[in-house]
This record gives C-alpha cells, sequence and structure tokens, in this order.
C-alpha cells in the first residue's frame, strides 16, 4: 500500500503544481494580450473604424467557418491563406510600390536590392513601431498605410464576395463567391483582419519583438525568428534527450516479467459476465459510431478534393451547398463525435460489469444520454450548416451557428448542452462504480483513477465555455487549448489507459496490482509533460516570451514516454497469442497494437518535428500539421476508439465467433490508408511548403501561386491513393459492424462457446489452436 501511497502523491502534486502555473501564466496571457483599440485613426485624426467593428468583424470570420477557411495566426484550415500573412504581404507590397514611385519613381520590383533594402528598413521603422495609446484606446497609422488598408480591404471585398476577375483566386482557396453577402459584414472583418496582421507586425510595448513573437516568417517586414526561438529549441532538445535516457533506465532497471501462459486462465472469464439492461442498451450507441465514421471519411474524402478542384466534386458544383468550410468543419466536429460516443459507451458498458452492480433506472440514463448525444449531433451540424451559409446573426451564429474555432466549432448551445450530457454520462458512471469503489478491493486504485479520468473528461470540455462572443483572440486560443490539447490529447489518453487495463484484468492476463501501478505511473510521466505542454500550441498567438519557453520545455517531455510504446505493442501481441480463447479478441487487441504504433510516429515523431519553436516558425500552418493531426487523433484515439468498440460488441455478442475477412480488410486498410494518405501526400507537401516559408515566408508557402505548381498539384492527387484505401476500410468496419447484426459477420459453423455450451468450448479451442 504504500507503493500506491507514494504514487498518489506524486500524481496530486503533479496535477496541482502544473494547472498551478498553467493558471499563472493563463493570467499573464490576459494582461499582455495584443490590445483591442476603442479606434484606429490616421494621424491626420481621420477614424477609419472602431474597436467594435473589429469585435464584430471577428463575429463574422467566425460565420463563415472562422478556422476551417485558412488560418489566423497560423491555426486552422490548410487551403486558404494564413490570412494574418497574406494581409502582411499585401499590405507592404502596397507601401513598398508607393515609396518606391515617390523616391526613385519605379515599381518596388524593379529596384536594384540595395534600394529596396532601404525601403524595407524605412517600412519597418513605420509599421513596427506600436502607435497604440492605452490612454485614448487609438491605433494611429500613417496616411500611406490608411491607403495600403483600403486597397487589401478592396482585394479582400472581391475575394470573399463576387468580384468575377477573381473567380480564379477564389476557386485556387475552395471560397465559393458570396461567402460573406453583406457589404457592412465584409468591412468589418476586413477590420478584424488587420487587426489580427497588426499583432503579428508591431512590436510589444518597450521589446522589440512582436505580439506574436515575429510569426509569421517574413524578411521583407522584419519578421525573423528571434535568439529566443533558437535557445528554447536547443534547450527542448536537451529535455528531450535527457527524459528518454532517465525512462530507459527506469525500463532497464524495472522489467516486465514476461507472460506465463501457465497462470492464465484456461476460458474466457468475461463468457462469465451477464450483460445487464443498461450494458445491452450501449449497442445503439455504437450503430451510430459506426455510421458517424462513414459520414466523416465521406466528408474527409470532400474536403481533401475541394484541395485539388477547388469549389468543384469531379466536375459536380458541390460547394453552393456544402463548401468546403461545412465539409471540413463536419469531417473534424464528426470525428470527435463517434470517438468520444465510442469511449463513453465503452464506459458505461464497463462500469456495471467491473462493479457487478446495476443502479435503479440505469437504463433509463443511458438511453436519455444517447437521445440527448442525437440531438447535439443533428442540431450543432446543422447550425454550422446555417451559419455558414449566412443565414444567422451574430448573436444566434454565436449560440446556435458556428464559433469558427477548430475543434469547438459547435454553437455555444450545442457546448452547454453536450456539458451537461459528459455530466449526466460522469453521474451514471459512479452511480455503477460506487459499490466497488467503497469496497475497497484489490481493484479500488484502478476504480478511482478510472473515476478521475471520467471526472477529468466532463470537467475540462467546460474550458470551451471560458470566451465569449468578442472575447479577445489570444485569450479564445489559451481556452480552445485547454479543450483540444488537456480534453482530447490529456485526459482521454488517461482514460484510454485505465479502460484497456480494465479490460485485460478483466481477462486475467494482468495482475491486479502490476496494472494499477503502471497506471498511475504512466498517468503522472504523461501528465508532468502534457499539462504544461499546452503551451507549445501558443507560441505566437498574442502570448509573451515566457510561455514560449514553458512550451518548448514541457512538449519535450509529452514525447518521452512515446518512445518506449513498442514494449506497450509487443506485450499486446505476445497477449494475443497467449492462450487460444484469447485469439476471439484478436481484432481489438490488435487496435490496440495499432494505437501504440500511432502514439509513437503520429503523436511521437510527427508531433516533435513541428513542436520546437524554431520548427514550428516556419511550419505552423503548413501541411506537417496535419500530417500530426491524422495520425495522432485518428491513428491514436480513433483506434483506440474502434478498437474499445470491438471489445464491447465482442462481449455484447459473446457466444459467437467472428469470421476474419471483413475484419481483416477493416483493420489493415484503414492503417495502411492512413500511413499512405501521409506519406506520399500530405507530408511531402508540407515539407515543400516548409522551404517555402523559410526562404520566402509564410505568405508565399500557403499562396495560390506556391500551391497550384504542377508537382504540388501531383502530390495533392496521390492522396487518392491513401483516401480510396481507407474509406474501403471504413466501409468494411461498417459491414462488420452490421453483420454482427444480421449474421453475415458470424462464423455459423463454429462451436458456441457460451457459458451454458462450455463443455464443447475445450472442442473450439482445440480448433482455434491449430
Amino acid at each position: 500500500m504504500k507503493s500506491f501511497r507514494k504514487l498518489w502523491i506524486v500524481f496530486s502534486v503533479v496535477i496541482a503544481a502544473s494547472f498551478l502555473v498553467l493558471g499563472i501564466f493563463g493570467f499573464n496571457i490576459y494582461h499582455k494580450a495584443p490590445p483591442i483599440p476603442d479606434k484606429v485613426v490616421t494621424t491626420s485624426g481621420q477614424v477609419l473604424f472602431t474597436g467594435q467593428n473589429i469585435k464584430d468583424g471577428q463575429n463574422v470570420w467566425q460565420s463563415i467557418g472562422g478556422q476551417e477557411v485558412g488560418t489566423i495566426w497560423g491555426h486552422g484550415s490548410y487551403v486558404a491563406p494564413d490570412w494574418t500573412a497574406d494581409w502582411l504581404h499585401l499590405e507592404s507590397m502596397y507601401m513598398l510600390d508607393k515609396m518606391a514611385q515617390q523616391t526613385f519613381t519605379t515599381p518596388y520590383n524593379k529596384l536594384p536590392a540595395d534600394q529596396q533594402a532601404q525601403l524595407q528598413a524605412k517600412l519597418q521603422e513605420e509599421i513596427r513601431k506600436n502607435t497604440y495609446d492605452p490612454g485614448s484606446g487609438t491605433i494611429t497609422v500613417s496616411p500611406l498605410r490608411a491607403e495600403a488598408i483600403a486597397a487589401v480591404s478592396k482585394h479582400y471585398a472581391g475575394l470573399f464576395m463576387n468580384d468575377p476577375t477573381l473567380d480564379a483566386l477564389r476557386n485556387a482557396y475552395s471560397i465559393p463567391a458570396n461567402s460573406v453577402k453583406d457589404a457592412d459584414r465584409m468591412s468589418k472583418m476586413n477590420d478584424f483582419f488587420f487587426w489580427a496582421s497588426w499583432a503579428c507586425i508591431t512590436n510589444r510595448p518597450g521589446e522589440s519583438v512582436s505580439y506574436t513573437n515575429n510569426w509569421p516568417p517574413d524578411k521583407v517586414i522584419g519578421n525573423v525568428p528571434t535568439s529566443d526561438l533558437i535557445l528554447w529549441t536547443g534547450f527542448s532538445v536537451i529535455v528531450l534527450l535527457f527524459g528518454i535516457g532517465a525512462l530507459v533506465f527506469y525500463h532497464a532497471t524495472n522489467k516486465e516479467e514476461a507472460i506465463d501462459t501457465a497462470h492464465l486462465p484456461k476460458r474466457d472469464p468475461l463468457l462469465g459476465i451477464a450483460a445487464t439492461p443498461s450494458m445491452k442498451a450501449t449497442l445503439k450507441y455504437f450503430w451510430i459510431v459506426t455510421v458517424l465514421i462513414v459520414v466523416q471519411v465521406l466528408m474527409g474524402v470532400i474536403t481533401a478534393h475541394y484541395g485539388v478542384e477547388g469549389n468543384g466534386f469531379y466536375g459536380l458544383s458541390l460547394a453552393t451547398l456544402i463548401p468546403y468550410s461545412v465539409t471540413r468543419t463536419w469531417h473534424v466536429q464528426l470525428g470527435i463525435f463517434w470517438i468520444a460516443t465510442s469511449w463513453l459507451a465503452t464506459g458505461l458498458y464497463i462500469a456495471p460489469a467491473v462493479s457487478g452492480y446495476e443502479p435503479k433506472y440505469q437504463k433509463l440514463g443511458v438511453n436519455f444520454l444517447f437521445i440527448a448525444l442525437l440531438i447535439i449531433v443533428g442540431g450543432s451540424i446543422f447550425g454550422q450548416w446555417m451559419g455558414i451559409m449566412q443565414k444567422l446573426g451574430y448573436v444566434q451564429n454565436f449560440w446556435f451557428g458556428h464559433q469558427g474555432y477548430e475543434y469547438v466549432d459547435l454553437g455555444r448551445f450545442w457546448q452547454i448542452f453536450l456539458f451537461v450530457g459528459l455530466w449526466l454520462w460522469l453521474a451514471l458512471m459512479y452511480r455503477a462504480l460506487a459499490p466497488a469503489i467503497r469496497a475497497k478491493t484489490a481493484d479500488r486504485n484502478l476504480l478511482i483513477m478510472f473515476l478521475i479520468a471520467s471526472a477529468a473528461i466532463a470537467l475540462f470540455y467546460g474550458a470551451g465555455l471560458m470566451w465569449g462572443r468578442q472575447t479577445n483572440l489570444a485569450l479564445a486560443e489559451y481556452w480552445r487549448w485547454w479543450v483540444v490539447h488537456l480534453w482530447v490529447e490529456g485526459f482521454f489518453e488517461v482514460f484510454a489507459t485505465v479502460v484497456s487495463a480494465f479490460l485485460f484484468v478483466r481477462m486475467g492476463l494482468l495482475e491486479m496490482r502490476t496494472a494499477s501501478l503502471s497506471v498511475i505511473f504512466s498517468t503522472i510521466i504523461f501528465l508532468a509533460g502534457g499539462i504544461l505542454g499546452t503551451f507549445h500550441h501558443l507560441y505566437f498567438s498574442g502570448t509573451p516570451t515566457s510561455v514560449l519557453a514553458l512550451g518548448a520545455t514541457f512538449s519535450a517531455l509529452e514525447v518521452v514516454p512515446l518512445v518506449l510504446l513498442g514494449f506497450e505493442a509487443y506485450h499486446n501481441y505476445l497477449i494475443s497469442k497467449s492462450t487460444s480463447w484469447v485469439k476471439a479478441y484478436k481484432w481489438p487487441i490488435y487496435c490496440f497494437i495499432s494505437v501504440a504504433f500511432w502514439n509513437f510516429l503520429g503523436a511521437g515523431i510527427f508531433g516533435f518535428v513541428i513542436n520546437p519553436p524554431i520548427a514550428l516558425y516556419y511550419m505552423q500552418g503548413l501541411n506537417t500539421t496535419p500530417v500530426h493531426g491524422h495520425t495522432a487523433l485518428f491513428g491514436v484515439y480513433g483506434m483506440l476508439g474502434i478498437g474499445l468498440m470491438l471489445f464491447v460488441l465482442k462481449g455484447l455478442y459473446s457466444k459467437h465467433v467472428w469470421k476474419d475477412g471483413i475484419i481483416k480488410v477493416a483493420f489493415w486498410s484503414i492503417n495502411i490508408g492512413l500511413l499512405l494518405m501521409v506519406t506520399i501526400s500530405i507530408l511531402p507537401v508540407g515539407f515543400m511548403q516548409t522551404v517555402a516559408s523559410v526562404e520566402k515566408g509564410m505568405w508565399y508557402a500557403r499562396s495560390a501561386e506556391f500551391m497550384q505548381q504542377p508537382l504540388l498539384q501531383t502530390f495533392r492527387w496521390l492522396r487518392v491513393i491513401g483516401d480510396t484505401i481507407f474509406a474501403v476500410g471504413s466501409i468494411a468496419l461498417a459491414i462488420f459492424v452490421i453483420g454482427l447484426k444480421t449474421g453475415w459477420s458470424i462464423d455459423r459453423s463454429a462451436i458456441d462457446i457460451s457459458e451454458e455450451n462450455y463443455p464443447t468450448a475445450r472442442k473450439q479451442e482445440a480448433v482455434m489452436a491449430d
């Protein structure tokens, strides 16, 4: 018991200290965020626009899809430009051309290098100077810059509305004509774009670095990497090497014992678990999970194709009905929904199974939660379509439409609805687990961690409620990454670790004490870097340099536990071969092996490629990010969701022997398709963009001029190979799940191995062993 007590103390200290630091530096972000002025004026006193216009413009941007239509500060989607990088380039080139004509009577691009450098220095002196006056709440710009603002605003108005001369550019960016239908709304969105770009180039008071730490890279305007970026990149690599060395040493001195097959159960212990009414009620959740997987993949196929055909889909004008911003929103949102639904349903299934207790009205609660989830999914995706099609006002869009923030796109009403639903799920979990926790049995520590992880899933989604309709973007990003990193990447990981351990313990393949110690230790290691690793998403989001230092250090520690996942994969593989009856769980266990592989490659390798400050400085907002996103989100959490679903389905259909054919196609097609998708298409595009970003700037790496080159188009078309194989796997999975109900996924010729027919099961074991 002393071992558990020490681990719980360390766990508590890690949690308390990490969130204390996260909160302190979050408070610092609040006070050092780029200010929204009361008004922007020229040196002659002419008011160009007000701070309220900027706030309303942010709402317009959100309503058209926000981060699902290009990026702001590098966060969002990847077909359209980063609007802050693009705006700064267009604004600076307009000013340089004007200055060149005034000084040398020659266009800027015709000047020799020394004269261009002279004008660049003059430009930087003007636009990098912080003219925000806290007393009057005004930002002052020169008449020349006011001209440039007007010129860029006119260009964007034509792009987002219906200038026919910009049809080709609109198509390259997958932006339908009249995405913004009202001139006043367009004017306000331009005001917001100016402010977001102003923060990227304007030096913080008393410093020589911009509010976004000189992001985006653009040598012409003086946005070059700072010494802090180099310093903390080197430090992060040192921390990574030290952490890996320490963990390898720990692993070497605490080797896991080999699986002793002589002491393993001779038959499946799970066959003795009678499914309660609430456990059976979870089956419908997995039917919905299957439907959502297929729909999500379909939306992904359409979204990827928009990247090569603009607003068309093999000749069909599909974008008039569901534009890129809609399909990408649904693709991302449905992924979160089905993964969460699979995990929630697994929890509802496992809780009564491990406690042996079915609370009164538990089935009613499970069914009520199911209906609530259906309403949330259907209502939120319809509201997002309504918002993007510009059918809602500012307030209505915020509450019921599209909030514009990636991964938390759904309107505030649907967010609150889901938040309440998660707490209902937690209550259902606790009701079933409470007797087992109070009993103080050997599995109590594992049960407590299970409940903590479940409570964290319910609690940390609430971070998405911490911003308002017109909250400063820097502050909204801070809280958004609480949801994306801490909720999705953090405590979902803890929940997954606990659930996996529970399954193997209940199957008699792991000893309870060993599993409990391992889970608590693993959670400590993961959260020690994971909580403060949240800051690595915020290097260039209007945050001070201290955030960069913390993010670089602790995001390196996040990678440390992932380097030994090969041992976990091998251990799971040995489990799958340990006894004849375990082979019935081959495909769920293979999914866990897949999770370990993608955790190492997707979350570890592809994650660390973009995490060091100097790397992310040039890569943020490029296709290197979706490489990590796809392999970590689907590869890790998606495959785990599928694995958990298959485990529960095996329990609900325990007396049946599954056919291998369809599920084998599903498993290998999904994994091979995902690997090909990223390695022969997305990753090469991302690396080519990185070179362009280093050489010319972020604006160029995201421009139509660069992205529409034949070679880039070829790489994007190559994605069809991986996407097709992946889609085949997803459809095969759906066919297999449906086949469990219809019977075509079940081997009717196999011997029944149910509890009541156990004597003949020994014969089946012999058959399976052969």
